[in-house]
């Protein structure tokens, strides 16, 4: 079985969803992100020409910025993504073969898990990191009591239904990643009102976070 890259050190365990997000308009909402203080990026692949975007974005960034894709649901997505430079795989359930396609290519991976049987089959075949998904259905106490059968230092991300308000109630179990939708970037946000919501996240995340 080969793994996953790891989960990398950011500064912040927050990833900018940008579901909707057209090419012409990514790099400068990316740099918005960027300057604000977000590491790691994702186009979901239900975007318009996702792999533009993707490869866009990757020639723009700094390179410690963790860009790839989101709603990946095949090996060919993967190889895809790949191919234009993307680093990140994100998923909404999981698929073994996926993510055996995403560890050959060396990707940081993030499959979507809802029980703690897909928690488990995501971790055997290699994942980095785990996305419980959607977060507001299963809860923080549904969250809590799967994370306490988990491997210790299971990077853990709630996404789906989650803003800033949230942060408190999950960092209280312990979950200190969260993939940003919404609450951060919907179609048709220019780049300045990306970078306002963004302002607000990464500031309410450093208050939460560090005590």
């Amino acid at each position: 079985m080969q793994i996953s890259a790891p989960w990398p050190a950011l500064s912040r365990n927050l990833v900018a969803i940008l579901r909707g997000v057209r090419p012409d308009e990514v790099c400068a909402i990316g740099e918005a992100l960027a300057e604000a203080g977000f590491e790691a990026i994702e186009v979901p692949l239900n975007s318009p020409e996702p792999f533009h975007s993707i490869e866009r974005l990757v020639n723009f960034l700094p390179a410690h910025i963790l860009t790839g894709a989101g709603t990946v649901v095949t090996p060919q997505d993967v190889e895809r993504v790949a191919d234009v430079g993307g680093r990140l795989m994100v998923s909404p359930n999981v698929n073994v073969q996926v993510l055996e396609a995403a560890a050959r290519k060396n990707m940081v991976t993030m499959p979507g898990v809802f029980s703690a049987t897909e928690a488990f089959t995501a971790l055997g075949a290699g994942a980095s990191s785990l996305k419980f998904f959607p977060a507001s259905v299963l809860g923080v106490k549904g969250i809590a009591a799967l994370r306490s059968v988990l491997p210790g230092g299971t990077v853990i991300g709630a996404v789906g239904g989650i803003s800033e308000t949230s942060f408190a109630d999950y960092a209280a179990i312990g979950v200190k990643t969260f993939g940003m939708g919404t609450s951060l970037y919907r179609p048709g946000d220019s780049a300045q009102q990306v970078s306002k919501n963004a302002r607000r996240i990464i500031s309410i995340y450093d208050e939460v976070i560090a005590k």
